[in-house]
């Protein structure tokens, strides 16, 4: 079991679910991560921290870091999700926008790999 599995647990209902289909898009994206607990959350690291998520009121907190978030920024406000300089709000009552997570983890994968060189 994982630390990431130990911190699902906790877990239920749509957090749960949202959880879930997060970390299969991640890792199915990024097979060679290595998982983590970080600042008390789920992390996936390449050369040092990939992304974070989390369970929040109403939404999960998915954390890409400030590079992260400002690649995505005009594709979170043509869908109106609300962010901040580390970090999106995926509400509980919308589909995640698969894409654009794929997306932004291709970007931190390729962003992290320069590091690793």
């Amino acid at each position: 079991m994982s630390v990431i599995d130990d911190y699902l647990a906790g877990v239920s209902g749509a957090h749960r679910e949202r959880l879930d289909e997060l970390r299969a898009l991640i890792e199915a994206n990024v097979p060679e991560v290595e998982l983590a607990l970080s600042y008390g959350m789920p992390t996936y690291k390449l050369n040092g921290n990939l992304v974070h998520f989390a369970t929040a009121k109403g939404h999960v907190g998915f954390y890409p870091g400030p590079s992260g978030v400002a690649f995505a920024a005009e594709r979170l406000d043509e869908l109106g999700l609300k962010y901040s300089k580390g970090a999106i709000q995926f509400p509980l009552d919308r589909p995640l926008p698969t894409d654009l997570i794929a997306d932004i983890v291709a970007f931190r994968v390729a962003e992290q790999a320069q590091k690793g060189r």
